[in-house]
């Protein structure tokens, strides 16, 4: 979508005037790379503008582009900033703010979801068709195709992460910490409110996920209007490789070593890091012999 900038240059503006775009789906943590970016901004200021618009009746501006930058400004104690105004109404500034993140190195399942659903919703008041959520794969879909061109995910996988928005926050944030899979998270989102709370009692319970083959004769089941509690419960019991036992870390300790790695990473790193202690414990043992 192209925008129509309405001051050619970046403009200085007071933090005190930005608001960050209400209701957008993409995460601004107080981590290692905040850390960084904070340092950064600290020493060099805001190299690259961040983009907003006008607040109709206000003197104040929405963030389009530039959440993290802006909230690194905050903590850097920066009171103005350099953006870009872009004359926009609310739904062309949600495509634009999600075209402009979605691209992102590290992008979350759940901050994806929601994207293309902040997307979707935007298009569908400007007049496209919307009927993306009701399959996990299906018939042609104009609105799908639109997004899909516009991003790296095929119309298929649009939809499929649109349909991770009727997850519960704690099976979402299972998505995120990289416990469970996609496909399982799209088979979990058919199931209502209660039925995924009693799945999550369950992973509580197991200390597990549930695998795809356990999704799927879950939905299978809902479908065919036989879903209880307790056939959740005797699925979910199932022993799976997930459920054997497991030393824990937590990420946010791993990240503190590796700031960007995913699951499986941190994973390969903690194990490459035991396999360097014990060879340095073998050679101590040795020399001191």
């Amino acid at each position: 979508m192209k925008m129509k900038n309405t001051m050619r240059k970046p403009v200085t503006i007071p933090v005190s005037k930005l608001r960050p775009f209400e209701g957008h789906p993409f995460k601004v943590k107080d981590d290692e790379e905040m850390n960084t970016l904070i340092e950064s901004v600290q020493t060099q200021g805001i190299l690259s503008p961040l983009i907003v618009r006008p607040i109709e009746n206000t003197d104040a501006y929405e963030v389009i582009s530039g959440h993290r930058r802006l909230h690194a400004a905050q903590k850097a104690g920066i009171t103005e900033v350099p953006a870009l105004i872009y004359a926009l109404d609310r739904d062309s500034a949600a495509i634009a703010l999600v075209d402009s993140n979605l691209h992102r190195e590290h992008i979350l399942p759940s901050e994806k979801a929601f994207a293309y659903k902040l997307k979707l919703d935007a298009m569908r008041r400007q007049g496209f068709r919307s009927d993306l959520t009701s399959a996990q794969v299906g018939r042609k879909l104009e609105t799908a195709d639109i997004i899909a061109h516009q991003s790296d995910d095929s119309k298929t996988q649009v939809r499929r992460y649109i349909r991770l928005t009727n997850l519960i926050p704690e099976l979402l944030e299972f998505m995120d910490e990289g416990k469970m899979a996609l496909s399982v998270g799209v088979e979990l989102s058919f199931l209502d409110e209660q039925r995924q709370y009693d799945v999550l009692e369950q992973c509580e319970i197991n200390d597990c996920t549930p695998s795809y083959s356990q999704a799927w004769r879950m939905h299978k089941a809902d479908r065919e209007g036989l879903l209880t509690k307790a056939v959740i419960q005797d699925i979910m019991c199932e022993e799976k490789a997930n459920q054997r036992e497991m030393f824990k870390v937590p990420m946010e300790r791993i990240r503190q070593y590796v700031p960007n790695a995913n699951v499986k990473q941190a994973e390969d790193f903690v194990l490459k890091a035991c396999e360097h202690y014990r060879k340095y414990l073998r050679n101590r043992d040795r020399d001191s012999r």
